[in-house]
């Protein structure tokens, strides 16, 4: 299948290597064009790391940053659609929301989510609808639910 549509994936103080693997992992699914490891987020060639992505570390496009500030507003610069996926009062459904043809999205640290500084920068916030009792997800699994909607809406 081919992807017709640019899409970045922000990955901000994840602090779980196996997280990091994941990504990569579903990186390689969504046909991401690069993923970015940004703060304190662990970047390859660790063993955890490559025993979640299955190798997919391997020709997955990445990058380490240091400062995600400038790297937001760099792709702003550029023509990107910069989307957080967080809960917040700007939050727009997941299903409800309709990417841009180049969406660069960040995801954020398991517990604490993406930085007030980093949503400020962001165009749109996407959230992802809880209907349990937890009020969210793990990082590489809401991760690869709004990968899937951004990719194939």
């Amino acid at each position: 299948m081919r992807a017709t549509r640019s899409i970045i994936l922000v990955a901000h103080n994840i602090r779980s290597l196996w997280n990091v693997g994941a990504l990569f992992r579903t990186s390689d699914c969504f046909a991401i064009e690069k993923l970015i490891l940004s703060g304190y987020t662990a970047t390859p060639e660790r063993r955890e790391i490559s025993k979640t992505a299955i190798g997919a570390e391997q020709w997955i496009p990445w990058e380490a940053c240091d400062d995600p500030l400038a790297l937001l507003g760099e792709y702003r610069d550029k023509g990107w659609r910069i989307v957080a996926l967080e809960q917040s009062e700007r939050s727009t459904v997941l299903s409800d929301y309709r990417p841009a043809d180049k969406t660069l999205l960040v995801v954020g640290h398991e517990v604490l989510g993406v930085p007030k500084e980093l949503l400020q920068l962001c165009d749109d916030v996407i959230a992802i609808p809880m209907h349990g009792r937890k009020e969210s997800l793990n990082v590489s699994v809401a991760a690869g639910i709004a990968l899937h909607h951004l990719r194939n809406s």
